[in-house]
């Protein structure tokens, strides 16, 4: 079964040392300027491409009957797709053997499946739509997006759970607005609470001294926001790959005691960190709304 935790493993993000940096590179729009023409796929050959992510990190390597099964297509169109991906350098492939992604492959996976992560997570966290419905449109808006609204939508996200004026209470109130006929009559009583909320929030700022936490002191489903990472090593470089440097808002997933593994989620990306590594990362709690 896909997890955050095993999509994490499998793309290699299990982090060592390392420390801070402030260079910010945004992977998704070096992709899509620098992919030849000739590489570009279509929106039903990234579904392909998506469909080989999952089963390649739930099982090392995909079969074409899997694919087929996930997709529910006939194993004609599977094969037409699997050519079409191998000969693009995506994936190798050769008939009745496993399949895998080449290098250039899974760099383009896993933009796509952070792009649908990305959408998802605005519609039901900011338009409060529901879970399956916002999969489904996902999925559809995932192939057209470009890295600009990309890379707004996730500010946007983190805007919200940074900003005094956003929060939890500001979600409730678009929903409110969208459920009632005359959700605008109760507008004078909303700007009262919001100035009050306001006044209180900023007394909490102001008193509240700047508490460094880590990882371990997060509970799942809290946010953060990134300060630092501590030591040296490749943690800095591939943080800078994905694009996230001091100030990203980091959101625990799932803390895996067994393994002494936390599972994060931050900017779109879903990672699976070691003790050694998340224990060098340091965190400024987010005043909830």
């Amino acid at each position: 079964m896909y997890t955050p935790a095993k999509i994490g493993r499998h793309m290699g993000w299990t982090f060592s040392d390392g420390n801070d940096g402030q260079t910010r590179i945004s992977t998704i729009a070096k992709i899509s300027k620098t992919m030849p023409k000739s590489k570009r796929l279509s929106a039903n050959m990234e579904d392909y491409l998506e469909t080989i992510y999952h089963i390649v990190s739930e099982k090392k390597a995909a079969r074409a009957k899997d694919i087929a099964v996930r997709m529910a297509v006939n194993s004609a169109s599977v094969t037409g797709a699997l050519r079409l991906l191998a000969d693009k350098g995506h994936i190798n492939y050769a008939p009745y053997d496993v399949i895998t992604l080449t290098p250039d492959g899974e760099t383009l996976a896993r933009d796509i499946v952070r792009r649908h992560e990305i959408l998802k997570d605005f519609f039901t966290k900011v338009l409060d739509v529901e879970e399956q419905e916002a999969e489904e449109t996902a999925c559809k808006m995932e192939h057209a997006v470009s890295p600009t609204i990309i890379d707004r939508l996730v500010r946007f996200v983190e805007f919200i759970q940074i900003c005094p004026r956003g929060g939890e209470e500001w979600i409730g109130g678009f929903r409110q607005f969208c459920e009632k006929d005359n959700a605008l009559s109760g507008c004078e009583n909303a700007i009262t609470r919001c100035l009050d909320d306001l006044k209180k929030r900023q007394r909490q700022f102001q008193q509240a001294r700047r508490e460094t936490i880590t990882l371990e002191s997060l509970e799942s489903g809290q946010v953060a926001r990134l300060i630092r990472v501590k030591g040296k090593g490749t943690i800095v470089d591939k943080l800078k790959e994905l694009d996230i440097t001091p100030g990203s808002v980091i959101e625990l997933e799932e803390v895996e005691a067994a393994d002494d593994r936390i599972n994060i989620k931050v900017r779109g990306y879903h990672l699976s960190l070691r003790k050694d590594d998340f224990a060098k990362i340091e965190l400024e709690v987010i005043l909830p709304a």
